[in-house]
């Protein structure tokens, strides 16, 4: 349980019946499809990570809660299982206590690791104190122990690290990353000595994946990681096999989703709950299942809220991300 007092208990039940009620006045949601669950589309993968963006659940904005019902459905269906899921920000809409307790109710109860970046609006609207407090909270509810206490932070999951940078002090839209953090940064992935390393932050890199398309307007300075940008490019391009996953945009399935940037692989992960723009499959309920094999690493487009591959339903395969691993 995320809710920690009996009047949060409380009003998270009071809350719970109304917007089932609302729900039910609506249709409900739509459960997936069983037809062709989540599996490994080879049998010798090193490593298979669930990659969920933006689900940015609301206590107020009810539609984006049945597509998430679903998509969580469709994790749940999987015949494979999920070394680690991950959250790549903006998990919550206002980073509310009620709002964590929506999602963990749907996404708790896999056989997994849980890996989780905050987005800005994980944190932008309260102390930052208060604002890693309660999304530490949650992460650490859903895994059972208490190793978060820090936004930015590092785990090893069957052999591959994974980075997540989060930012040092509130900011609305960007991130700030202090210089002991890049210094972090560049520590962590140096120690991998060339092994596929998977950095994953809210915002991508300035000037990457149509970031002037971003929402549908063409605002820049809020839709980049920041001020470090350039920063965080240079230290990771020092280095072969890094995967640098971002979200934030809310870009459907399309070229724009892989960007080579300086020998950086970038990939942008569409919105989980919102629906998407500026790509040619733009339907909410997207994310990535991320396969990790010996010479390549594999990222597959599926549809969650719907239980289907993209490339299946489309008849084109280009929706998935085939990227090879330097040697």
């Amino acid at each position: 349980m995320v809710m920690r007092t009996v009047f949060q208990k409380f009003f998270y039940w009071l809350f719970g019946v109304f917007m089932a009620l609302v729900l039910a006045l609506n249709g409900g949601y739509v459960p997936p499809s069983t037809e062709t669950p989540i599996d490994t589309s080879k049998e010798d993968a090193k490593a298979d990570f669930a990659i969920l963006a933006d689900p940015q659940i609301s206590n107020y904005m009810l539609g984006r809660y049945p597509i998430y019902t679903a998509a969580c459905e469709d994790l749940h269906n999987a015949e494979c299982k999920f070394d680690a899921v991950i959250g790549v920000g903006d998990i919550a809409e206002n980073g509310l206590s009620v709002e964590y307790q929506l999602i963990y109710d749907k996404l708790h109860g896999l056989d997994t690791r849980y890996i989780m970046a905050a987005g800005n609006h994980d944190i932008r609207l309260r102390i930052y104190k208060q604002s890693l407090n309660t999304f530490s909270y949650f992460v650490n509810t859903l895994n059972g122990d208490e190793s978060m206490d820090s936004f930015h932070f590092s785990e090893v999951i069957n052999g591959y690290k994974i980075i997540v940078v989060g930012s040092d002090k509130t900011e609305f839209e960007s991130s700030y990353l202090s210089d002991e953090q890049l210094q972090w940064i560049d520590s962590e992935i140096a120690a991998e000595n060339g092994k596929p390393v998977f950095v994953i932050a809210h915002q991508p890199l300035k000037d990457s994946h149509n970031i002037e398309q971003a929402w549908g307007s063409s605002i820049k300075t809020g839709a980049s990681v920041g001020e470090q940008s350039e920063e965080l490019q240079a230290i990771m391009s020092k280095y072969k096999n890094v995967f640098f996953i971002s979200g934030h945009l809310h870009s459907g399935f399309g070229p724009d989703n892989y960007n080579n940037i300086d020998g950086i692989h970038s990939i942008n992960a569409p919105s989980m709950t919102i629906e998407n723009k500026d790509g040619t499959y733009n339907e909410a309920g997207l994310g990535f299942i991320l396969e990790v094999y010996e010479d390549e690493v594999i990222f597959r487009a599926r549809n969650m809220a719907k239980g289907v591959w993209v490339a299946e339903e489309t008849g084109d395969s280009s929706y998935d991300i085939v990227i090879p691993v330097e040697k």
